[in-house]
């Protein structure tokens, strides 16, 4: 899916600003055709989270409706009127001028409805029924009786996760104009060969809608808009691959995320153009080897963070400035990298990280799973989590600053508690596991083989899981849920488990979560728990640790920032406040000490 674009062929504006809102606990919306204006409706912020906007309505589940109205022409024969959501949690079913467009079940991750056929000359209304119910048979799951956050967390909401469950339409709604000959998706794939003037390519495969023959100019532009390739291909049978060579090729990464413009036109078999699209990309490789993760065939080490997309009064929604606020927090720090930790961020995210050269680990909502003795939900969930794992690559598939997918957070069997005190899991509750992320593994390599697969395993959980991966992503917090207040025991038990995992694994480990929880502006002589001084401990303890073992290729600390989870006796103020910021990016003791020890890294 192509993210919205205007030229002289399409016109893509966003339906974003203040619509009318209401929640329907009781169900009497469709029933009393709310779709044509709501009764006593209030206004609400598109993008937006209704629980940050509306105290009475912060912990609400269930439906909610927004309805607004947009000015459009009907497209005639020649033409296509589409309306696109870049995301709504949970699930949607739209409405335009009262007949029933369709439905999309899933949260982060875009979708859209062609409506040539509703669309009419002037004022057209819009209407979205959102459903934010937690579910066990939903991807994340919520309310699950088997889950730790159940029976440990007591988190209300009853997520099964340990975030907030935002609601609502939190990122842009478009309307588009497109001819009836367009193009629907673009792919690319990059490489280089090492000869002398290091030739770099571009394999790409384009869709096409409205002709089954066609022709795709293509030009590959320089940042400064010199023409480095051009070409002529053929569309056949709605499909179309180019390769383009690129002498002397300018590489894609964090030093120098140098990136590249692929313009296309499209042109029916009449040779009249009817489209263009122009798709920015960068030229570079990722492959894992020898316990290393290679790009531009240089080890890399990852130095970042676990995040959220959660601010004040935001919620969960797009927040552009605060894009570019973390992103030069990050450079402040000497970070390069960090996990979309547990669902696909904004698209506006990874175009930013393709030009200030961030490292991005892509991640699908798979985060609280838990396999046991539920078969059917596990089958329901693959299907799923399927779903979820192709859309984000076709959507993310072109950002050269995507270098791994992540198919699942913490997933976990159904005595985890059991095991995570020491006891052996149930084996056929392993296997459930293994079959589900080998089938989930698979589809995406069919879709993407040039970046490694992997997922964040719970401290605790099956090795087995982890022997799936490309790249091993492990989540550990020794030194506070296990062995908390004893730094030195808890450094011999981290020592222990990472030289065991490596021998058994053999391949890179990245750290994808450690941390403590920080009251901000708590302090402690000696340090204890909670203060400012005991997470910077915990930090240079796991620092120090990963040093000395070549064979670990990153770190990522939990969190970025303190983030909202639901109420509960383990979060204080409902955060989670493991983050070296505080939520309003005020730096803690941590941030500083990352800061120096990054940068004096870089400088070694």
């Amino acid at each position: 899916m192509l993210y919205p674009q205007s030229n002289r062929f399409r016109c893509s504006l966003p339906v974003d600003g203040f619509w009318s809102f209401q929640v329907d606990p009781e169900g009497v919306g469709e029933q009393e055709a709310w779709w044509n204006g709501l009764p006593a409706g209030r206004q609400i912020a598109v993008p937006g989270s209704w629980n940050e906007l509306f105290p009475e309505h912060r912990d609400y589940l269930g439906d909610a409706w927004y309805v607004t109205e947009f000015d459009a022409f009907a497209p005639g024969p020649d033409s296509v009127l589409s309306l696109r959501f870049d995301s709504v949690n949970y699930s949607a079913r739209v409405w335009l001028n009262g007949t029933e467009v369709g439905f999309h079940e899933g949260g982060h991750l875009p979708f859209e409805f062609n409506v040539s056929d509703l669309a009419r000359d002037g004022r057209n209304r819009l209407a979205v029924l959102v459903n934010n119910d937690l579910r066990p048979d939903r991807v994340p799951p919520g309310n699950a009786s088997d889950s730790p956050f159940s029976s440990m967390m007591s988190s209300f909401p009853p997520t099964s996760f340990d975030f907030f469950p935002y609601g609502g339409i939190q990122r842009p709604v478009w309307v588009s104009m497109l001819d009836a000959v367009h193009i629907v998706s673009a792919g690319v794939e990059t490489g280089f060969d090492c000869n002398d003037d290091l030739t770099g390519y571009v394999n790409l495969r384009v869709e096409v809608a409205g002709a089954a023959a066609a022709r795709l100019a293509c030009q590959v532009l320089d940042a400064g808009g010199g023409m480095v390739a051009e070409g002529t291909c053929d569309v056949k049978d709605g499909t179309v691959e180019c390769r383009f060579e690129l002498p002397g090729v300018r590489l894609w990464s964090p030093a120098d995320p140098h990136l590249y413009t692929v313009a296309m036109e499209l042109r029916d078999d009449e040779g009249k153009a009817r489209d263009a699209y122009r798709l920015e990309t960068g030229v570079r490789t990722v492959e894992v080897r020898d316990s290393r993760i290679l790009l531009n065939g240089e080890p890399i080490h990852l130095k970042g963070f676990g995040k959220h997309e959660d601010f004040p009064v935001h919620g969960r929604a797009l927040n552009l400035p605060l894009i570019v606020k973390d992103g030069e927090l990050f450079r402040w720090m000497g970070a390069n990298s960090y996990r979309t930790s547990h669902y696909p961020y904004a698209e506006e995210a990874l175009r930013y990280a393709d030009r200030a050269g961030l490292l991005v680990i892509d991640e699908i909502p798979a985060v609280g799973l838990m396999f046991g003795d539920n078969g059917d939900r596990i089958a329901g969930w693959l299907e799923v989590c399927k779903g979820q794992l192709r859309d984000l690559i076709r959507r993310d598939l072109n950002h050269p600053s995507v270098i791994m997918w992540s198919v699942a957070n913490e997933p976990m069997t159904a005595d985890f508690m059991a095991r995570f005190r020491g006891a052996d899991a149930n084996p056929a509750f392993v296997d459930a596991g293994t079959d589900f992320f080998v089938a989930l593994v698979d589809a995406g390599k069919e879709l993407d083989r040039s970046r490694p697969f992997s997922l964040a395993g719970v401290m605790g959980g099956p090795v087995e899981w982890l022997e799936l991966c490309d790249a091993v992503m492990i989540n550990r917090y020794w030194g506070w849920y296990r062995l908390g207040g004893q730094i030195e025991q808890a450094r011999a038990g981290m020592e222990e488990e990472l030289d065991a995992l490596h021998e058994r694994l053999a391949k890179p480990i990245i750290i994808a979560e450690f941390g403590a929880d920080t009251i901000a502006g708590h302090h402690s002589e000696p340090a204890e728990m909670f203060s400012e001084e005991y997470q910077v401990d915990v930090l240079r303890m796991t620092l120090d640790v990963a040093a000395e073992r070549p064979w670990i290729a990153g770190l990522h600390v939990w969190n970025f920032a303190d983030f909202k989870t639901g109420q509960g006796v383990m979060r204080p103020a409902s955060l989670n406040h493991k983050g070296v910021f505080t939520r309003e990016r005020r730096p803690k003791m941590a941030a500083h000490f990352l800061r120096s020890r990054w940068r004096e890294d870089a400088a070694a």
